[in-house]
């Protein structure tokens, strides 16, 4: 008789949330019997997946801050190796948080547990080494840019590439009628999404600047509509409260969101997952990144590579403006909005550009590609 396999699926982000609930949903149809347990978010419980440690226990980003929460972060990790170590699963699926995802599989090998890491950490961009320190700990590399599947190749990995999975999750649900209804929105007129982040520490550092610039983008242009999508990892009162503050007339939303990036004239973003899913939608964005000081001079020594924004990187040029560190101003941020909203050919040009660098991410059917590796994987 035929056993099901158990996977440990285990990320520590919002993104890696989503990633993984697609992965649990891909396993599922490929081996309904599958048993799934793991760290991660809403999307993954919803998905079936046994949650043993809620990301919002994790979701830290950043040298210092991370340090600030290692003690907590480290006793999540020993209670899972015990797990691991107590009740081993066929296979473990790491997704991402790159420190302690590496160190994971390295105790799941030591244990005689088969891994695969699934959007593994970019090495392609800082800390080449680590590429190295994959290899020999995971039992294959499931990679979704076709830039880093050489690195990790190189490194000794034995890789699959199974492209980019946002190709099949990034898709509205509603069409644009539809979604302009459900937003209550008017498509005469503007309409700007803003993306501060899943993580504490960006909506307290990145979302005052954003409202700013959004009041001083209403002086010129009073009948702009505006929204803001709600990470799961975030507090709405938190939100709620800071847009209070700064008595910004916005709508807090917390579904849909792919549908509301389809019908925004432009998003500001968080660098990170967000720039990249408006960017599949053909929506251009103002790509914003800031950490501590002692972080962004630490990672200045480590990361190689000209560009933050992910559509940038993917694109191999700037595509879509970064701003960073100290420009992440309320007034420069609404200088790039008034000038996109007054030349007519400016967006149109950029979404041309996206449309572009969409195609360099391979086919859709990743995730169950990935699926089936971890299935391969778990039966060899």
């Amino acid at each position: 008789m035929f056993l099901a396999h158990e996977v440990m699926i285990v990320t520590g982000e919002a993104s890696g949330d989503l990633h993984g609930a697609g992965v649990a949903a891909a396993l599922k149809e490929l081996q309904p019997g599958v048993r799934l347990s793991g760290v991660g978010g809403q999307a993954m419980a919803a998905a079936g997946v046994k949650i043993l440690y809620d990301i919002k226990e994790l979701s830290v980003m950043g040298f210092v801050e991370v340090a600030k929460k290692y003690p907590h972060i480290k006793g999540i990790f020993n209670k899972l190796v015990e797990i691991l170590k107590m009740d081993p699963p066929d296979v473990l699926v790491t997704i991402d948080y790159a420190d302690f995802n590496m160190r994971l599989a390295q105790a799941a090998k030591n244990l005689g547990i088969k891994v695969v890491y699934y959007i593994a950490p970019s090495a392609w961009a800082w800390r080449r080494g680590r590429a190295k320190t994959i290899a020999a700990s995971v039992e294959r590399v499931a990679s979704i840019f076709p830039f880093e599947a050489d690195v990790y190749r190189e490194a000794g990995a034995k890789v699959s590439f199974v492209g980019h999975p946002l190709l099949d999750i990034v898709k509205p649900s509603l069409t644009r009628e539809e979604a302009y209804r459900y937003f209550a929105a008017d498509p005469a007129r503007p309409l700007i999404t803003l993306m501060p982040g899943s993580r504490r520490q960006e909506i307290e550092t990145l979302l005052p600047e954003m409202l700013q610039a959004l009041r001083l983008i209403r002086e010129r242009q009073p009948d702009l509509q505006a929204f803001l999508p709600l990470a799961s990892t975030i507090s709405h009162d938190l939100v709620a409260e800071m847009c209070a503050r700064y008595q910004a007339d916005i709508q807090i939303v917390a579904a849909h969101t792919y549908d509301l990036l389809a019908i925004s004239t432009f998003v500001i973003a968080s660098s990170g997952t967000a720039t990249l899913e408006a960017a599949l939608l053909g929506t251009p964005a103002i790509i914003t990144y800031k950490l501590s000081p002692l972080t962004w001079l630490l990672g200045k020594l480590l990361v190689k590579i000209p560009h933050v924004g992910l559509p940038n990187i993917v694109a191999g040029q700037r595509i879509l403006p970064e701003l960073i560190q100290g420009e992440v101003q309320a007034e420069k941020i609404a200088a790039i909005a008034e000038e996109w909203l007054r030349d007519a050919g400016e967006l149109p040009r950029i979404r041309e550009e996206l449309r572009m660098m969409r195609r360099k991410l391979g086919e859709p059917g990743a995730v169950k590609r990935v699926a089936q590796v971890i299935l391969d994987v778990a039966g060899d």
